[in-house]
């Protein structure tokens, strides 16, 4: 193992045997708080309460606390005597915090006095100088003939960061960098950890006619329904009185993503792509609950997803399936909340549908969590199109809170359908939290 360096000294008392001083104490907890509330942590609650829990009995230096079953019985209440070979819920989330860890001091080079590491195989958190910055907050006070040329030193300092904030803010206004968009600060969240993207559709169960059904139909019309292509791509066209069995319809497993889901989920894919964030497109049975706890997702569809009805339940705006107030809609909480109606043709299509755009930052997965969802598949295509847009994100939160980049938010929008195809969606509703 290659030893580290002296600028890279752990401060740890395991390794120095010395007892941490007060100001040692202090730093590195102001370090934990800044870690907290950084974007690479701020969107996990798991991930906050396990880098808190080592950093502080590491501080205190209790490793009897920092095994994996001490930590497994504490943090995710097992058994005290549980099977850590059969359960890695310790190992995973430490491999998170470890990532997340990792990507915060990338981001942020050079910014800090030190720098608090967990390395793999311990769960002893390691406190480390920074060769980059003073370590001013980490080192016992100096003697008094020392602290003059100390104030030399900072004072100096000060002018230098001085006078490049004023070089760095001149480039910036001189060549008009504007800041960051909308879909910019919206999407930031999903950048907190390095795992892709999860554009999540569901697959309803799909029936089609029994290869016996085209036989019998076919001794009645020779012509109809000779080759696979024309049983997929023509309607079967029975007498509406003719009988039929169970057995002349079976499920066809291969088939079955609604077309506004395969518009939404084609939208957020490119979305993704230019800017650079990796995705993957999970259907149906294909992602899990525990997916969704280790990687940011968009889940897509309302009525036919039941992750987005299970997560999206009990907020401010949510669908609800047809009862006595009506069929099915999305409705405001609250017995004096609004609601709103898909309107339908004759021919059983939408000609107004209606969505729900929710972002939650830390949701019941301990991940961001993202739904894109319609009362029918025209919703669902609509808000898609929302999420992807630059112009349409930037006029919906103009008139935001300022600090809506931090906070949990659901849009509600309306979409006018012609010819079967979502017009532009229209923010009719919002919610911050």
């Amino acid at each position: 193992m290659q030893a580290r360096s002296e600028s890279d000294r752990t401060v740890s008392p395991q390794k120095e045997s010395l007892p941490f001083v007060e100001p040692q104490k202090a730093a590195i907890l102001r370090e934990l708080e800044g870690i907290l509330k950084s974007p690479s942590f701020r969107t996990s609650k798991r991930c906050q309460q396990f880098l808190s829990y080592v950093v502080q009995h590491s501080l205190e230096g209790h490793p009897e606390l920092l095994k994996e079953r001490s930590i497994g019985a504490e943090l995710f209440q097992r058994p005290i005597g549980y099977a850590t070979g059969e359960d890695g819920v310790v190992r995973v989330l430490a491999s998170e915090v470890r990532k997340r860890l990792a990507q915060h001091y990338h981001e942020r080079a050079g910014s800090s006095p030190l720098r608090i590491e967990l390395p793999v195989g311990s769960y002893v958190a390691e406190f480390h100088s920074n060769p980059e910055v003073p370590p001013k907050d980490l080192e016992t006070p100096r003697p008094a003939e020392n602290r003059n040329k100390f104030r030399l030193l900072a004072g100096i300092a000060l002018a230098l960061c001085l006078v490049l904030g004023l070089v760095v803010f001149a480039t910036r206004t001189h060549s008009g960098r504007p800041p960051a968009s909308a879909l910019d600060q919206f999407w930031a969240p999903v950048f907190s950890t390095s795992q892709p993207v999860l554009i999540c559709l569901a697959k309803p169960v799909l029936y089609r006619p029994s290869p016996d059904l085209y036989r019998r139909f076919a001794k009645t019309h020779p012509e109809a329904f000779q080759t696979e292509v024309e049983r997929w791509n023509a309607p079967l066209s029975l007498d509406p009185n003719e009988k039929l069995l169970w057995r002349d319809i079976i499920p066809f497993p291969e088939f079955g993503v609604a077309v506004g889901d395969a518009h939404a989920a084609a939208r957020l894919s490119a979305l993704f792509a230019q800017i650079n964030k990796p995705s993957q497109v999970r259907i149906g049975n294909n992602y899990s609950f525990e997916d969704l706890r280790n990687s940011p997702a968009v889940l897509v569809g309302a009525f036919n997803n039941r992750w987005t009805l299970q997560m999206t339940a009990n907020l401010h705006f949510a669908f609800l399936e047809p009862d006595s107030h009506g069929p099915f809609r999305i409705q405001e909480q609250g017995p004096s909340g609004r609601m709103w109606f898909p309107r339908w043709a004759s021919a059983g299509l939408a000609t107004e549908d209606f969505g729900i755009v929710t972002r939650l930052l830390d949701s019941k997965t301990g991940q961001l969590l993202i739904a894109a969802a319609g009362v029918a598949g025209n919703g669902t295509q609509a808000a898609g199109e929302f999420l992807s847009s630059p112009d349409l994100l930037a006029q919906c939160f103009r008139a935001a809170p300022p600090d809506w980049q931090k906070k949990n938010l659901q849009v509600v929008i309306e979409t006018t359908v012609t010819d079967t195809v979502a017009g532009p969606p229209r923010v009719v509703a919002t919610y911050f939290w």
